[in-house]
């Protein structure tokens, strides 16, 4: 049984990524801005409303891995802050809310679970192949797709930092799966994976993938989008 963090959790991935991992016995930690019905009530399933921009919220979870688990075998930044909007029309404060939920929310809670992470633990960065270099571009999705790719390179030099420690952190840079987000990105583009499938091959991957890979971005797209 392990213990597993995983953001976003109010709908899409996150949401059926909490509700496997309670199924197969592990203890999970769902973070998100709002709180799911179908979360509430399962044994295995402790939920927090936690805004990732907010400093102040983020020491709720620190709260609660001190009191109640004292360690942390994986962590999954899943959470994601999208904006659709032509560059030259994005305020500085709107460019920078992608970023605090995107990229500072990642930095701060993992800096957050560092005490409490083991030899052997995982950290499990969602990115986007936006974010991916030479992949293709969209117009309107500058601060979503430059933020995911920061935490690419986050991730990268994070897994060098802390090798020593035997913690991994590897990021999945995904492509279209059919959720909200992605119909605020694509309106009216239907994906050919649901978000069951996708959260299906994360689940695996955060239990076992470190034991094949350290410091690397695996590209799981099927699809451009």
């Amino acid at each position: 049984m392990k213990k597993i963090i995983i953001t976003g959790t109010s709908r899409g991935i996150g949401y059926e990524l909490a509700l496997q991992f309670a199924a197969a016995g592990h203890q999970v930690l769902a973070v998100s801005r709002k709180i799911p019905n179908g979360l509430t009530g399962n044994p295995n399933i402790t939920c927090l409303s936690v805004d990732l921009s907010s400093e102040e919220d983020l020491k709720q979870v620190d709260r609660f891995i001190a009191s109640a688990w004292k360690q942390v075998d994986i962590l999954i930044h899943n959470a994601g802050s999208l904006l659709n909007k032509p560059f030259g029309e994005i305020t500085p404060e709107e460019f920078e809310n992608v970023y605090k939920v995107n990229v500072f929310g990642v930095a701060n809670l993992t800096r957050i679970c560092l005490p409490y992470l083991q030899t052997g633990s995982h950290v499990v960065t969602i990115s986007s192949m936006g974010g991916i270099q030479g992949s293709m571009k969209f117009p309107g999705l500058s601060a979503y797709s430059s933020s995911k790719g920061a935490v690419i390179t986050l991730s990268e030099l994070l897994a060098e930092e802390y090798k020593e420690r035997g913690i991994s952190f590897n990021v999945l840079a995904l492509g279209a799966v059919q959720t909200e987000m992605l119909e605020e990105a694509f309106p009216g583009y239907e994906a050919p994976i649901k978000p069951k499938e996708m959260a299906d091959y994360i689940f695996n991957f955060a239990l076992t993938g470190n034991k094949y890979y350290n410091g690397k971005v695996l590209q799981v797209s099927s699809t451009t989008p």
